[in-house]
């Protein structure tokens, strides 16, 4: 096995011994890279030289691929050898059809982007954080707009009763301090990503991040008065480099966010109801009307609020629709409705 060291510049791209021990003895003469930008025909990618250009195999699909992911490369031909395994990936469930989009890769830190305004949703959030879960990526919330409320301090609560210790910063998207507040989570060879609705500042966001002076700055729009909703502004998800170090990944607004396939994301999010179960005098009780639940119980007492427990409910009930079941000829995956 053939490993590069983690002192060279690789490590402050995001290489680490996860990936290094996956390069194998006839692989040494190959380069690493990181893959910057995915686009229906084509890759880009950097490397310790800077970007660099990524030749296809034929009938590659670059669908298959995530920004953030790492593959290795042919040196003299940039020709793409294979794609390293995923430390963590994002992906979601597209309003039409069942599969799973890729969204980002390796990432160590979602940033979970909302505002202090109409578009602050816990259901929303929710979804968000079980995606993070599943991911293998640890969440944060960011609220931004933070400076045109007078009670970011609600905003936060409320975010903050979502999941045990969540991390919730309350900032000014545009603001030099923006950085300083997001900078433990963005230290050098360090990689986040950005996630949330149109409209809620991400691309601001990056923006300063980034670095005014930055070559790739992100476009931003303006946002709807009655409703608080932007436009699209992002088209494409890409790698950016974060000034003073680490990387981030800014993605489109995605206006509906489906779930499947993330039956763990849910139990650690809404762990009180997952410890509460076992409680529970009947080992099937669904919650809703058996006499001896605990749940309910909790609900009845105050401890646990009855919205919460019905969109719990609500999120089982669409990921056991949406999740696909191994069925027909080799195993291989069709989706048909359960049973429940």
């Amino acid at each position: 096995m053939t490993s590069f060291p983690l002192s060279s510049p690789l490590k402050l791209l995001g290489w680490s011994e996860f990936f290094a021990k996956q390069v194998q003895p006839g692989e040494a003469d190959l380069i690493p890279r990181r893959i910057a930008s995915v686009h229906r025909a084509r890759l880009e990618a950097i490397d310790v030289t800077g970007p660099a250009g990524i030749e296809l195999p034929a009938h590659a699909n670059t669908a298959e691929y995530a920004v953030g992911d790492w593959i290795l490369a042919d040196p003299l031909t940039g020709m793409l050898v294979r794609r390293l395994d995923r430390k963590s990936v994002f992906q979601r469930c597209p309003e039409a059809g069942r599969g799973q989009q890729l969204v980002a890769a390796n990432i160590d830190t979602l940033f979970i982007v909302t505002s202090c305004n109409a578009d602050f949703n816990l259901a929303r959030l929710e979804r968000y954080l079980i995606m993070a879960i599943q991911a293998g990526s640890s969440p944060v919330i960011v609220l931004t707009k933070a400076d045109v409320t007078e009670d970011a301090g609600r905003f936060m609560a409320e975010a903050g009763a979502l999941q045990r210790d969540v991390p919730v910063v309350a900032l000014n998207g545009r603001s030099a301090d923006a950085v300083s507040q997001l900078r433990p989570w963005c230290g050098a060879g360090q990689t986040v990503a950005l996630v949330g609705s149109s409209g809620v500042g991400k691309s601001t966001l990056v923006n300063t991040m980034t670095g005014s002076e930055s070559d790739a700055k992100q476009k931003t729009g303006a946002i709807r008065e009655y409703d608080s909703q932007g436009r699209h502004t992002t088209t494409a998800r890409s790698l950016h480099a974060i000034s003073g170090g680490g990387w981030v990944i800014d993605t489109p607004g995605i206006r509906t966010l489906y779930v499947s396939d993330v039956a763990d994301g849910i139990d650690t999010l809404f762990a009180e109801i997952t410890e509460l179960a076992p409680l529970c005098r009947f080992r099937d009780c669904t919650h809703a009307h058996e006499p001896g639940c605990a749940v309910q119980a909790a609900v009845a007492s105050g401890a646990l609020s009855a919205d919460r427990l019905e969109r719990w409910r609500s999120l089982l009930a669409e990921n056991r629709e949406r999740t696909p079941v191994v069925s027909g000829p080799r195993g291989n995956k069709i989706v048909r409705k359960k049973k429940y």
